[in-house]
């Protein structure tokens, strides 16, 4: 591509900002506008079908809007069932962010990971279809966190998240048989990496963290250097060198906190309406 790729990152929340604080180092010229469904998160709560009609009713309406040249579905959860059916409705690239089982299992030394994940990914068939195709001979151990996502949010709000209340969500990611234990733990949810420092402290003992966000960053870099850029249709919202030349968060709900997105590099927050 000739001119800085426009990118579209949804999320349920505000998980996908770890996922933007790579793709802004790989891609620091790209036109970043974000946009968080806090009206219904977590997406854990939401029935199978009702979670895909959801998620493409609001790509429907972004997709004109925003003119992107990819989308990032920046949540597990939402990747696990959503792919198919966006890829099938719009010719864009889409990059997912499914559990990173693969490279969890040639990191691993004991043959001992844990994946780190919410509810609805843990129990999703794709998540044990990843176990089963990639998880070489590792013993895998799922732990769906119902509060982990909920608390870091509540973190990046300004509320107090005490140590235990995380240490309680990870705890179950640390197996101990005989002399083996986990030595490699998977943060399938893009929540987590934004406390990873706390949760790396809080460890019962050190572990390898697998942060998918990088390698998302790095698909994300390949898929828009080789799209034919078109230019935005009338309407369409710019960001990075347009419009008012900032980059946008967008969302259904709550919005986040002032100066959380700044630290991001966008420099205005609106309602998605």
């Amino acid at each position: 591509m000739t001119e800085a790729p426009r990118l579209l990152v949804f999320d349920s929340g505000f998980g996908g900002l770890s996922v933007v604080a790579e793709i802004r180092k790989a891609l620091p010229a790209a036109r970043l506008t974000y946009l968080a469904d806090t009206a219904v998160f977590p997406y854990g709560d939401l029935a199978e079908a009702d979670l895909v009609a959801r998620v493409a009713a609001l790509m429907a309406e972004a997709m004109p809007r925003f003119a992107p040249d990819a989308v990032v579905i920046a949540c597990n959860t939402a990747s696990t069932l959503v792919l198919p059916d966006l890829r099938a409705r719009f010719t864009l690239p889409i990059v997912g962010t499914v559990p990173a089982v693969k490279p969890a299992a040639e990191t691993s030394v004991s043959r001992m990971v844990s994946v780190l994940a919410t509810p609805g990914t843990v129990k999703r068939d794709y998540t044990r279809g990843l176990v089963a195709a990639h998880g070489q001979d590792c013993r895998f151990t799922l732990v769906g966190s119902k509060r982990l996502a909920p608390l870091v949010e509540a973190e990046f709000a300004g509320q107090a998240v005490a140590d235990a209340d995380l240490l309680a969500e990870i705890a179950p990611c640390f197996v101990e048989e005989g002399a083996d234990r986990t030595d490699t733990v998977v943060l399938a949810c893009t929540h987590y990496p934004l406390v990873l420092a706390r949760l790396r402290n809080l460890a019962p003992w050190p572990v390898t963290w697998i942060d998918p966000a990088p390698a998302i960053a790095r698909q994300v870099a390949r898929v828009t250097s080789t799209v034919a850029r078109e230019p935005a249709g009338e309407g369409a919202e710019a960001g990075r060198g347009g419009g008012e030349g900032a980059d946008v968060f967008y969302a259904t709900g709550r919005l986040p906190p002032e100066g959380l997105t700044e630290r991001y590099g966008f420099l205005r927050q609106l309602a998605f309406a």
